[in-house]
């Protein structure tokens, strides 16, 4: 790998850097039992259907590699993969773009997807990104987080309520994922008669592979939301969207009609998948650890740190949204290219043995955990972090109130995982209370 992070191995060799990343890769899986599961398409690490099961032997073999790596892309070229935690943390904070339009201006795709699915404030730079965030803290304030934790408690009580002792129930259908997407809806005033439309245009637009699917969703997505906005206009509920749409920013006056219609897709569709996963990410890794489980079940007070190393332990973001290099950057004794794409990896960085000591290790007694990167870092860090937070903590004091001795239904062989490089998370977790 081109560790010294010089230009002319970073143009002219990523054939053989890719080749020792396949090297590694093929090599780690071969110490673990997916190898056992099948062959191994090794033309992009991400290709292989172990991958999805399990991310952590892939992440430790790029990082083992070279914590910056170039990595093919299936046969549409190669985009530098960041692993390493320190890199991470650079990358967050580099000058790298996350302006997708300007990347594929002169790449054009074919694809339909509505504007306002494409340009949100996760695409944009500064200046731009710096006016949109000022805003969107100005109405998103802890205040209004905080006046939502009797709400999410008495719903995560109500989903659970019909739980019975002993009989299955598959934990991501009655609980992982509704109650996020109804928090979000309640935050931002959408109706109940309307959240299970919304449920299910979200799930599309992360239907993998699919793309008439996912261009389909975020029209439809859309054009509710802005009939949405033109009614709070005109009857101001108190909701975050009306707070949005009353909020000004000095001489910059309000959000234009495009930049909050931006916003609401985002906050909707990144306010509950991500925490979805993540509940039932930290679900399993209790279940998988029953001394753990049973310590947070009698010392209730120890969940809100447990829920920072359960998201280090196991993070819902595997790849951070798409940046890219306009210009050559170099992350400390690493370089990228000039236009390459960057996919930073929380997941990765959060098991770097060079911060956390024996990473693979759930420990609810591990003093840095707050340090994870499962929301990010620097300017675009996730606006919505502290809300995810007190979901996934409050989601597990009512679990483990009412169900002390929760355990799994099945083994974790037979557990379904998303197909999806971007979000870490599960299709379904059968438990018994």
């Amino acid at each position: 790998m081109h560790d010294d992070g010089d230009e002319a191995t970073s143009a002219a060799g990523p054939d053989a850097a890719s080749d020792s990343v396949r090297t590694a890769v093929a090599a780690r899986r071969r110490t673990t039992p997916e190898a056992a599961q099948g062959s191994i398409d090794m033309a992009s690490p991400f290709a292989d259907p172990a991958f999805y099961r399990d991310r952590y032997p892939t992440y430790a073999a790029l990082r083992e590699t070279s914590p910056v790596a170039q990595v093919p892309l299936g046969g549409v070229g190669t985009a530098t993969v960041v692993t390493g935690y320190e890199a991470a943390r650079r990358a967050f904070t580099a000058p790298l773009s996350k302006d997708t339009g300007a990347y594929f201006a002169d790449k054009p795709s074919g694809r339909s997807l509505h504007p306002a699915v494409t340009r949100t404030m996760l695409a944009t730079d500064p200046p731009e990104h710096t006016r949109l965030r000022r805003l969107v803290a100005k109405a998103f304030t802890s205040a209004r987080v905080d006046g939502l934790r009797p709400y999410i408690r008495s719903l995560a009580e109500e989903l659970t309520d019909h739980w019975e002792p002993g009989a299955e129930v598959d934990l991501i259908a009655e609980l992982a994922a509704p109650l996020p997407v109804i928090v979000i809806c309640q935050l931002l005033g959408v109706p109940p008669a309307d959240r299970d439309s919304i449920s299910g245009w979200s799930t599309d637009l992360f239907a993998t592979g699919d793309h008439d699917r996912i261009d389909s969703a975020s029209h439809a997505l859309a054009d509710y939301l802005a009939e949405l906005i033109a009614t709070r206009r005109t009857v101001p509920d108190g909701s975050l969207l009306s707070g949005l749409i009353a909020v000004r920013d000095g001489d910059s006056g309000r959000l234009g009609e495009d930049e909050l219609l931006s916003l609401a897709v985002l906050l909707l569709v990144a306010g509950h998948e991500t925490t979805s996963a993540a509940i039932g990410n930290a679900v399993l890794a209790l279940l998988q650890h029953p001394d753990d489980l049973r310590t947070l079940a009698t010392c209730p007070d120890r969940i809100p740190a447990a829920v920072d190393e359960l998201l280090r332990y196991d993070a819902p973001v595997s790849i951070a949204t798409w940046r890219w290099a306009p210009e050559a950057v170099r992350l400390g004794d690493h370089g990228i290219p000039a236009g390459s794409p960057v996919f930073v990896c929380p997941g990765a960085a959060n098991r770097d043995p060079a911060r956390f000591a024996d990473p693979d290790r759930l420990d609810l007694e591990r003093p840095d955990s707050a340090g994870h990167l499962a929301f990010g870092h620097g300017i675009h860090r996730c606006v919505g972090a502290p809300l995810a937070h007190a979901e996934i903590e409050i989601v597990l004091r009512v679990l483990l109130e009412r169900f002390p001795g929760l355990r799994p239904a099945v083994p974790p062989d037979q557990l379904s995982w998303r197909h999806s490089r971007l979000v870490r998370g599960l299709v379904s977790l059968p438990v018994r209370p």
